[in-house]
């Protein structure tokens, strides 16, 4: 029927009375499916430019940005035998209190006087050492007065010396003088030999007195000598002594900090959550656990894992959705706005190496702009995060999908210049 009339049969005819006309009308079903699926392809079109915002997901956990407050061993510096527990699985402690105390295991330090009999042998010395700075100070005495009798028996010798050389060469004039008044015949012979008599007595005393010059300096200086030798041994000794009196007083303040690692104390605030050596009367050793603590802290942060392909186009400070486990949240990874029980963040660091193969590790803090993060959250926890990245319109986001091409970026990542003081930044 082509209605090239402007008499319509419709109103002349019953459709409803005609079965096969009744049976060529289009049903008002596939009319208003028609009007439905044009409706439904009218906002598909209108989708495909809305702005789709990209994104990089990646999953992991609650952890903590300080190393400090993440879970942490308690160790044992010695070892020893478990004794008492001060604390059990839960209980919060403070820096500073007894979690354990243990007992020696080593046959070299069961002497309960140990520190007692160190101690005496450190004054035991101290007091050797003393005698023995004594001892030298009575040799150096010595030595001093014996070079001062050395100078004085030189004084004396040499001028015993002087005296006796003016006698010799008076008794030589003398006997020359005589000789000739003998020559002469001027005196007897007996007068002569008289003169010469006392001429080889005065040299002979004073060569006597050149010999006692000689010996005297000879003799003090051997007595110097031997004194010098005993003070060089005393201080000798007395170096061997100091060394032996630092050996002691280390081997003390090792005993002492020994001592002192029979309690095993909390390294700081926070709950033990882990003990690993349970039983009384347990052996452990040098290095061993004992238990783990969780530090008493605010300072939460999430750790997650991205794709290597991905790491390049994610830098410092990028905003985050973060999803965690307990939680109920709807998140449309595109339109961030109208998620529902994810919290916000923010990137702080970037790991340089691969925590795991083909995947980097980044850590997230609380955006301080945003919604607070639970305070239920514990270390641990598992997360599912999106690195939020530029927008795109949707028919964009599905060619690229579709295609396999990683996110886009309209500029790189200034992440070398991150650092940068802000008068040196472009």
């Amino acid at each position: 029927m082509l209605k090239l009339s402007n008499r319509s049969i419709e109103k002349q005819v019953d459709y409803d009375s005609l079965y096969s006309l009744r049976s060529l009308r289009t049903p008002a079903v596939g009319k208003l499916l028609a009007k439905w699926l044009i409706g439904f392809s009218l906002l598909f079109l209108l989708l495909l430019f809305l702005p789709w915002q990209q994104n990089i997901r990646g999953n992991g956990n609650v952890t903590a940005l300080d190393p400090m407050n993440r879970p942490q061993t308690v160790e044992t510096v010695i070892a020893g035998q478990v004794q008492k527990w001060h604390v059990r699985e839960g209980d919060l402690v403070r820096k500073g209190d007894t979690i354990i105390t243990i007992s020696e295991v080593k046959e070299k330090y069961f002497d309960p006087q140990m520190m007692a009999r160190l101690q005496q042998q450190i004054v035991a010395k101290e007091n050797s050492l003393a005698s023995k700075d004594q001892k030298a100070q009575a040799l150096e005495r010595q030595i001093k007065a014996l070079r001062n009798s050395l100078k004085l028996k030189l004084e004396q010798a040499t001028a015993i010396l002087q005296a006796e050389k003016i006698r010799f060469q008076n008794a030589e004039n003398q006997l020359q003088r005589n000789k000739k008044l003998f020559e002469a015949g001027n005196i007897p012979l007996t007068k002569y030999q008289e003169f010469e008599y006392k001429f080889q007595e005065t040299q002979a005393v004073y060569l006597n007195a050149q010999l006692d010059l000689g010996g005297v300096e000879a003799e003090y200086l051997d007595k110097i000598s031997k004194a010098e030798s005993e003070l060089n041994n005393t201080r000798a000794e007395a170096f061997d002594t100091q060394v032996e009196i630092v050996k002691a007083r280390n081997e003390f303040t090792n005993v002492e900090m020994r001592n002192a690692q029979y309690q095993i104390l909390a390294p700081q605030d926070g709950y033990i959550v882990k003990a690993m050596k349970a039983g009384i009367g347990e052996t452990i050793k040098e290095g061993d656990a004992v238990c783990t603590i969780m530090p008493q802290s605010a300072d939460v942060a999430v750790e997650m894992y991205v794709k290597a392909m991905d790491i390049p186009l994610i830098s410092k400070g990028r905003k985050v959705r973060v999803e965690f486990d307990g939680w109920p949240a709807l998140q449309f990874s595109g339109w961030p706005s109208v998620s529902v029980g994810t919290f916000g963040g923010e990137v702080r660091v970037i790991d340089y190496v691969n925590s795991k193969p083909g995947e980097f590790r980044i850590l997230i803090v609380p955006d301080k702009q945003d919604e607070a993060w639970p305070k239920q959250i514990r270390v641990g926890s598992g997360t599912k995060g999106w690195v939020m990245l530029d927008s795109v319109p949707v028919w964009y986001e599905l060619w690229r999908q579709l295609n396999g091409f990683p996110p886009s970026l309209y500029r790189a990542p200034l992440e070398e210049q991150t650092n940068l003081p802000k008068d040196k930044k472009p």
